[in-house]
């Protein structure tokens, strides 16, 4: 897939911001997209709303993109929907005999289509990852889980999952009461080299769940094993730290600071257990391009190396973390430099961070809706 290369390149004189720093990330997106933000604000303010559909890769950024573009232009009229997310709060549901009845209740009243409740109840209590759940049953979940909510706009994250499903989508809207809303379809283009080291260097705090990278995302404390000459993260995140100072009234703030992150069961394996699922996913990428009558939106990740600096500032690349043992001082030393990966067809290329491609984003989506 070859999505074009959008430029946020700034002229002028050279400023420089720190893209993880909240702050520093509000005055980008105002340098950047300072004028489509605010006729984006005008256009929510007024009570318009949209339906995007995210169609991308596992772990392609479907969530960073659509979250960071709430936050950055209305979080409180602005939703991110993740049918997986809504799929594991059923999960739940049935194990809750009150919440059992009443979601048979609501499947008796609205669901439509090939399988009896029993079944659906069996299928949903049986489910795997590897298998989808009929595309009735989600049409039908969705507009409850929609039902719940005051009408806002919102970037659906799972929907559409398979082939047959990219039908649904173009009336979609209609199934959930958003008639005249405009929808459009956001798809995102990122190399399988960038998701294979994103699962291979994740680590989560096994409190809170924190997730990081060890490679792209570290904390801000890093141990060192000796005997196997390896570093790893430590967590840092401070409601982590008071959730287990107040758990257990026993216990040093050195032992509640010093909780070593680990990796996820499989993680190491990379991208190779999803490889089926990627070329799924590029299948279902390709044939929702080749829609008529449904705006796109198409995000990249990443940039060839020999063309990056004529369309981004450097600080818009995502760097790659190395460390070093300074063993005098008896710390870590974390040191940085451009990551350079082998995009899709094999030319050296740097992977963006989120905020630029949420420029892209800003933009395209006030070009579709004509602001």
């Amino acid at each position: 897939m070859q999505f074009p290369i959008f430029k946020t390149k700034t002229q002028g004189p050279e400023r420089n911001f720190d893209l993880n720093n909240p702050k520093e990330r509000e005055k980008y997106f105002n340098l950047k997209a300072g004028k489509e933000i605010k006729k984006l604000r005008d256009y929510f303010r007024k009570g318009n709303t949209f339906v995007a559909y995210l169609l991308g890769k596992k772990n392609s950024g479907k969530g960073t993109y659509s979250k960071m573009f709430s936050e950055i232009i209305d979080p409180e009229r602005i939703n991110h929907f993740s049918i997986g997310d809504m799929i594991r709060e059923i999960d739940k549901e049935l194990k809750d005999k009150k919440k059992r009845k009443e979601l048979i209740e609501f499947l008796e009243k609205d669901y439509r289509g090939w399988f009896s409740i029993k079944e659906l109840i069996s299928v949903l209590e049986k489910r795997s990852t590897k298998t989808l759940l009929p595309t009735e049953l989600i049409l039908a979940l969705v507009k409850r889980e929609i039902g719940k909510r005051k009408k806002k706009t919102i970037f659906i994250d799972g929907f559409p999952r398979d082939l047959d499903q990219i039908n649904f989508a173009l009336f979609f809207r209609d199934l959930i009461g958003y008639r005249d809303d405009p929808d459009f379809f956001v798809l995102i283009n990122v190399p399988e080299k960038i998701i294979d080291e994103r699962i291979k260097y994740r680590v989560i705090c096994p409190i809170c769940q924190t997730s990081r990278n060890l490679k792209l995302l570290p904390t801000s404390k890093i141990g060192y094993e000796a005997k196997r000459k390896e570093f790893y993260l430590l967590c840092d995140n401070p409601k982590c730290e008071e959730s287990r100072l107040s758990s257990s009234p026993f216990a040093t703030a050195r032992e509640c600071k010093e909780i070593k992150m680990v990796r996820k069961e499989g993680d190491t394996f990379g991208i190779k257990p999803i490889k089926e699922r990627l070329k799924k996913d590029e299948k279902l990428i390709n044939q929702a391009l080749s829609l008529y009558g449904i705006p796109k939106v198409l995000l990249r990740n990443s940039i060839p190396k020999k063309l990056a600096s004529n369309f981004v500032d450097d600080y818009e690349i995502t760097p790659e973390y190395y460390y070093e043992w300074n063993k005098k001082e008896n710390k870590a030393i974390i040191k940085e430099r451009p990551w350079v990966v082998l995009d899709d067809a094999g030319e050296a290329s740097y992977s963006l961070l989120p905020p630029p491609v949420v420029v892209s984003l800003i933009k395209q989506i006030t070009d579709i809706l004509n602001l």
